[in-house]
Order: C-alpha cells, then structure tokens, then sequence
C-alpha cells in the first residue's frame, strides 16, 4: 500500500484556491473591468497608454483583474500589424525609491548576462538606462507596479517617465505605467505634478460584501473540490467572517482551502463549519505569529519584556513595571533602550495586533488612570518565535524562568 496516494473524497484540484491562480472569469468586479477596459482601449486603437492608478485593499482583485485584462488585450491586439505592445511587470515590495525601481525596470528588460548592479549609479543614469532600454523595445510598453505604495515619496520616477516622449526620452517607445496600490493615502501623498501624470485614469476596488465572496467561493469551489464535499453553511460562512474583517477574496479563499485541509488530515469526507470555525482560529495563530516576526527590534524587546513578567505570572503588568524589563533585555543585546513613553507606543503597536492584550484600569483619585498589559497569545508561541529572531537574545533570566516552566523553545 502507497504512503502517499491521490486525493479522492476532498480536493479535486487545490490550486484553484490558491493566490496564483488566474480565474477564467473576473467575478463581482463588473463595474471596475468596464473602467479598466476603457482605460486601456488606447492601446488596441496604436495610441500613446494611458496612465492607470488601481486602489484598493489587499485581495479585492485589483491585481487579478490586471493580470487578466492584460493577458486578454495581449491576445487581441495580435490582430493589428500596426500594434506591438510589451507588458512589465514589476512587483515594488522590499523597493523604497525610485532608483530602485528604475534599476529593477532595467533588469527587467535586459537579457540574463546583461544585468546591472542596483546601487552605485547616479539616479539620472539609470534613468537613462531605462529610457534607452525602452526605446530598444519600441512600440507601446505597459509597466505595471505592483504594490506601488513601498516607494514612499520618493516619486521622481512617476513624474519623469510618463513625460518621458514629450522630453525628448523617447522616440520609438510608447510607455504607459498602471500603478497598484494598497493604501489610497500614498496616492494623497504623491506631489500635484505626479497626481497629473500618475493618476490619469483611478479606478477604486471596494472591499467585498459577503454575497459577493460567496459567488466568488462558489465559481472555485466548483472546480476545486469534490462534488457534494461541502456541508451546507460553509461557503456562507467563509464569505461572511471574511466580509466582516477584511472584505478580501484572498481570506475567503484561504478560509475554504485550509477548511478543507483540516478535513483532508482528519480523514472525514465532507467540510463542515466547524472545519471553517478551526481554519479560523489556525490561520488567526498564523498572522500573529507573523506578525510578531515582522516587528522591529524595539518592538520584540518589547516583546520579550512582556513575556518575562508572564513567565513569573506578574501579568497584567503596568508600563512602569515593563520598562524595567525592557531595558534590561535591550541592554542585553547591545542596544540603547527608547525612553518609557516610546516603548509604550511598541506595547501599543503590540495590542493592535492582538499579540498583547490591553486593558484600562481606574484607581480613581488615589492611583488614577493607567493601561495594563498582558500576552494575547499562547507563551509557547511567543517563546518560539523569539527563539528564532536574528535581533534578540534572550536575557538568561528569561531562559531560566522558560525552563522553570519547561517552555525552552527547540
């Protein structure tokens, strides 16, 4: 008998569920595509692109509807002789400037072995680069910038390229940029000149309501899953917990998929909304344990100054009663500590995240109004991300107070 063997009771194909996967059809996204297709029509008809500006938060189909669109008009435009279109595409997570991207942009459109070095030019050459690249390619050139905000204000390149032909940059090359973001206030933040030539065509993708996320589940769980697999109840209650948090198609289909997970390694034939209830709760454990990795050093000192006062159970804890803790722990490792009031502002950060809880207390006139705070999270979990942190090191009264406790991560 094989150890492992094909999926026959759950999953039919498991990829439709997950965040690569390119629909056949765009669901629920009717009025954005109809702006999004007029917005691009100057391509089909040889004209210079318009210049396109997507919002929206993350996993409401902005980028989806892109890749869609993008491959379709890929197609359609083989028709005309007079059209040759090129399409970039360039993700700006982890890219904080406009040199940065201009110098990915170059890479992107050199061969293998023709690569550059993305530091040590002034920033006018590697626009130079760009432009020269661009007008090597010729025709009509899409550039899509993904995650666009990361830029920050640092926005020269969004001004300099759209103008790039009516300067003098370009002669052959007609480029266009379609700008995705998640966050409208980097748009709000961009200088007037960069709204002009950015922001020519804004298309806004609202946050899904349940019965839309319900209509999306249904057209992928149909091909993603066995017939008769789902309980009654359970693409309802996807849609709705995903509706009341984020809105996101992305967390509705993450609810499904690991719903269906839990029911593939129970070994049980059909997914229920106690199997949502529990993907739920695990993916929950899984952003926060995220959540906790991405924090800066101060906010894991933090971190770790809480997670000591859980260890001896003298939590809830008062800020003047974490500090202490704090400070030993940046001490520890080497680092200036931030006065009181900054690291409260970490342990705040840490309660909007639901890594700490926080609670208000009022002694009245005798001990006022103060915040206490305490782990929202299992200590094991704590334990074991701050075992893997590069930043922190435990302080050696921590690791003993964890052993005390048989909690030493690993």
């Amino acid at each position: 008998m094989p150890l492992f063997d094909r999926d026959t009771t759950i999953f039919r194909d498991e990829d439709v569920l997950r965040e690569d996967y390119q629909p056949d059809s765009i669901q629920e996204r009717d009025e954005e595509l109809d702006a999004y297709k007029t917005a691009l029509q100057p391509v089909v008809n040889g004209a210079q692109p318009r210049n396109v500006f997507l919002y929206g938060k993350t996993g409401v189909g902005k980028t989806v509807a892109t890749r869609f669109l993008l491959d379709h008009l890929r197609r359609d435009v083989e028709e005309y002789d007079d059209v040759d279109l090129s399409i970039v595409w360039l993700n700006c997570n982890n890219l904080t400037s406009s040199y940065q991207v201009a110098a990915n942009l170059v890479n992107e459109l050199r061969p293998a072995n023709e690569q550059i070095s993305t530091t040590g030019y002034p920033q006018q050459k590697i626009f130079d680069m760009l432009y020269d690249e661009l007008e090597r390619l010729g025709g009509t050139v899409l550039i899509v910038l993904d995650e666009i905000d990361h830029i920050g204000d640092d926005d020269d390149l969004l001004y300099e390229l759209p103008r790039a032909r009516a300067n003098g940059y370009l002669s052959s090359g007609k480029p266009g940029i379609i700008g995705i973001s998640n966050d409208f206030s980097f748009r709000s933040g961009l200088s007037p000149k960069v709204k002009d030539a950015l922001c020519e065509e804004e298309i806004h993708f609202s946050p899904y309501v349940a019965s839309e996320l319900e209509s999306i589940l249904e057209q992928r769980a149909a091909k993603a899953l066995h017939d008769d697999v789902l309980a009654d109840g359970v693409l309802p209650l996807c849609a709705a917990l995903a509706a009341q948090d984020t809105g996101s198609a992305r967390q509705a289909l993450d609810l499904l998929y690991k719903a269906g997970d839990l029911a593939r390694s129970q070994d049980v034939t059909e997914v229920t909304e106690k199997h949502v209830r529990d993907a739920q709760r695990a993916l929950e454990r899984g952003r926060i344990k995220q959540g906790m990795v991405e924090l800066t050093q101060h906010g894991h000192l933090s971190l770790v100054a809480v997670l000591s006062l859980a260890l001896e159970e003298e939590t809830p804890a008062r800020v003047r009663e974490i500090y202490p803790r704090y400070r030993s722990a940046a001490e520890y490792v080497g680092t200036n500590p931030l006065v009181r009031r900054r690291m409260h502002d970490h342990l705040s950060d840490l309660a909007m995240q639901g890594i700490l809880h926080r609670n208000t207390r009022n002694e009245g006139r005798a001990g006022g109004k103060y915040y206490v705070y305490d782990l929202d999270v299992a200590v094991e979990m704590v334990m074991d991300v701050v075992d893997d942190l590069e930043t922190v090191d435990l302080p050696p009264t921590v690791v003993r107070q964890a052993e005390q406790t048989d909690l030493t991560a690993h």
